[in-house]
């Protein structure tokens, strides 16, 4: 395909992944007048059905990434676990991918995520390589006695990760999280977390919505406020990460890097998504141009969108059955309802979410 930058509608994105985040950004992509096609490997997914097209194949299948290649003006995922390789292969049968093959492999491994924010300057918690039980009892006491394991790679919503009770765990806590490769982390003394959503275009502008705050439980997100309440010193921090991370990847899309507040109102980095990301779902009703939007423009090509926010917003995730409660929460004149479209419901899985507004005069 040519890749004339900005894309005209009509033109084909081509997204790898066919979850709720797939599904969103198809959504966004229609409005603005663009099809997409969706590969995807499990049948019926969340995103294929408002998609124009999916192709129903493992990620590395070589005759769906080239027929992807051959359909699609510009490729992206809504996932950071898709393969690294496939978007080099993808760029190698002549695709034009954004974000890009290195921001993916920067966030698939979390050593190497932790090791490029070191050398950016930016903090986050002291951590350290682990192969084996060894490793955990050679740094525990340099890591406070106690420390969270995780796996290097994949994992999340709590997934793939355990805390080590001690040099006497070192063994048990390596077969929790499957004797894989994995990093050590020590605890941050963070006073709340936040992230920020921010995006950069093909052109190098950078927007950033405004800093949320999140509540986890059981390791998933469970509520996003935003804006939220930080001082003008941590925002700017926030945005000056955020840029900093862009900048540094050459980063085409949606960004969302997760934060540890201080005491103090200092920042320490958790992680960061190559992709939009829940905590920014609160975007959709509370912003003129919400993630999805954004990040369909910044891939074709478009100039970046407005990121005030118009209200105050509480993002709540509706995970497992919870979902099934749509009918009251349809009712709810305070509730804005987005539902994925997912067949089945599981403890864990999110399922959906609403958020609440509350205007700034009140």
């Amino acid at each position: 395909m040519s890749h004339r930058f900005p894309l005209p509608p009509g033109s084909m994105i081509g997204v790898l992944g066919g979850g709720q985040l797939g599904r969103m950004l198809a959504l966004a992509a229609a409005r603005l007048g663009f099809d997409v096609t969706i590969l995807e490997p499990e049948p019926d997914s969340p995103a294929s059905r408002v998609a124009a097209r999916t192709l129903e194949a493992p990620y590395d299948d070589r005759e769906a990434l080239k027929t992807l290649a051959a359909t699609c003006d510009v490729v992206t995922f809504e996932f950071e676990n898709v393969p690294a390789a496939v978007v080099e292969q993808l760029e190698m049968l002549g695709a034009l991918a954004a974000p890009g093959k290195r921001a993916l492999a920067v966030a698939q491994d979390r050593v190497d995520e932790k090791e490029f924010f070191r050398g950016l300057g930016i903090p986050t918690a002291d951590f350290a390589a682990i192969a084996g039980p060894g490793d955990i009892r050679a740094v525990l006491a340099r890591l406070g006695g106690r420390a969270l394991l995780k796996t290097r790679r994949e994992g999340y919503d709590g997934k793939g990760q355990t805390w080590v009770e001690g040099e006497a765990d070192a063994v048990a806590a390596f077969a929790r999280v499957g004797k894989k490769p994995a990093i050590l982390e020590a605890r941050v003394p963070f006073v709340r977390e936040l992230s920020v959503i921010a995006a950069r275009s093909r052109s190098g502008g950078i927007a950033c919505y405004p800093v949320g705050e999140n509540r986890h439980e059981n390791g998933i997100l469970r509520t996003t406020h935003a804006p939220a309440r930080v001082s003008a010193a941590t925002r700017a921090e926030a945005e000056a990460i955020a840029r900093q991370t862009l900048e540094a990847l050459d980063y085409v899309g949606v960004i969302g890097v997760e934060l540890f507040e201080l005491d103090g109102g200092a920042l320490c980095v958790n992680e960061f998504a190559p992709r939009v990301h829940n905590s920014g779902h609160w975007t959709l009703d509370g912003c003129e141009v919400d993630q999805f939007e954004q990040h369909v423009r910044a891939v074709a090509g478009w100039p970046l969108g407005k990121t005030e926010a118009l209200a105050e917003v509480t993002m709540t995730n509706l995970i497992g059955v919870e979902a099934k409660d749509w009918k009251t929460l349809a009712a709810d004149p305070s509730a804005r309802l987005w539902l994925y479209g997912k067949r089945t419901a599981r403890d864990g899985r999110k399922m959906g979410h609403v958020n609440r507004l509350k205007s700034f005069d009140r």
